[in-house]
């Protein structure tokens, strides 16, 4: 991608940048309304927004086998993604045509959804298969009460769904091959924070709180506000080194590699974030529930070095206990007090500077998307 510089000048602008004691600076300071994290309003919208973009629904890798499928809720609205037995995955809205009842929940494996109301029956491309007691009904055309399809489509490793007609290509624009083929999920959770999901994503977008909320967990291993920020199209990736890639100075710059030297964190507009640790990759998904509640959904996949055996696995397994049990909880924590704060009157707007350039980048877009979105309501 011509975009995103290359792990070797990535590394020489980490050097550089600590060198003179800087980092990367964004061009505009943006001031942001506190109502636009607590509005009912503005969530209904950002909700519509949701419906008209391509979505990181999950990684391919939770699809990895013909008949496997994920459950879950995307914009308030319940959506079944399946891979069929041609290897194509498909997204539908999970409910029954019959009464409506969902199909499935969560994540598994099968080669047929059987509705648990009425034993209506859809294989795994959408089509009715069977309708029990079909006497009952003599009318029915089955042809046209198939599952109703959401438009799905796969890249970079994850699977993208659009509800309504796009406002915009989205992440897709600029979206790199982020996940390789081969990458296996080795767990998956979910959970729900007392927090605006915006105020969740903000807390990955800029490293000038590191030294500040990670006094104890990663400020040991990183610096303190040094970063390489880069924009493509509506995504935003930004750099978070660790202070070992000192030790690079004294190797030949063709044998730089950023693997355990930093982590890319890479914001995928509007709710997803990947980020490439030392031992596993990070996915995390932002699904807004309230204007003050947010679930995160988040898969854990082995890095592409991994080489399938136990130990290496256990390693990944060490590698995402770190972060979930320090650094995140600590994001998480801030998130949750601020939201808690709004209820009060001291902010207007919250100021992100020239150190938040993703941030500032990310609200820009998503302003010019709500705005253009309610000229066509």
């Amino acid at each position: 991608m011509a975009e995103l510089m290359s792990d070797t000048e990535v590394i020489q602008r980490v050097l550089d940048h600590a060198t003179a004691r800087t980092t990367d600076l964004g061009d505009d300071v943006w001031r942001e309304p506190v109502e636009n994290y607590r509005s009912q309003e503005r969530f209904d919208l950002e909700m519509e927004l949701f419906k008209r973009l391509p979505m990181v629904y999950c990684p391919s890798a939770a699809l990895a086998e013909n008949g496997s499928y994920v459950a879950r809720t995307l914009a308030g609205a319940p959506l079944l993604a399946v891979r069929g037995d041609d290897g194509v995955v498909r997204t539908f809205h999970n409910a029954c045509r019959h009464r409506g009842m969902m199909l499935a929940e969560g994540s598994g494996k099968t080669h047929t959804f059987i509705c648990g109301y009425h034993a209506w029956a859809y294989g795994l491309d959408g089509s009715l298969k069977n309708v029990a007691g079909m006497d009952g009904f003599p009318d029915l055309d089955m042809a046209s009460h198939g599952l109703v399809p959401v438009h799905t489509e796969e890249r970079g490793g994850l699977v993208f769904v659009t509800q309504k007609e796009p406002i915009s290509a989205g992440a897709l624009e600029h979206l790199p091959d982020l996940i390789a083929p081969g990458q296996e999920v080795f767990e998956y959770t979910s959970f729900t924070d007392d927090a605006n999901w915006k105020l969740l994503l903000e807390t990955s977008m800029e490293g000038y709180h590191i030294k500040a909320l990670h006094n104890k967990s990663f400020y040991p291993y990183g610096f303190d506000n040094l970063n390489v920020v880069e924009t493509a199209g509506l995504n935003s990736r930004i750099v978070f080194p660790f202070r070992r890639i000192e030790k690079l100075r004294q190797i030949p710059k063709e044998k730089w590699r950023a693997q355990g030297m930093l982590t890319y964190v890479n914001q995928l507009f509007p709710n997803t974030r990947l980020a490439t640790l030392s031992n596993h990759y990070l996915l995390v998904i932002l699904e807004p529930v309230t204007p003050s509640q947010s679930r995160w959904v988040i898969y854990r996949l082995r890095p592409p070095s991994a080489d399938g055996t136990a130990e290496d696995l256990e390693k990944s397994k060490r590698d995402a206990a770190f972060v979930k049990d320090s650094g995140v909880v600590e994001d998480r924590a801030a998130a949750c007090s601020i939201q808690a704060g709004m209820a009060g009157e001291s902010n207007t707007h919250f100021t992100f500077g020239r150190f938040e350039k993703p941030a500032v980048h990310f609200h820009q877009n998503l302003r010019a998307h709500l705005d253009e979105l309610s000229t066509m309501l």
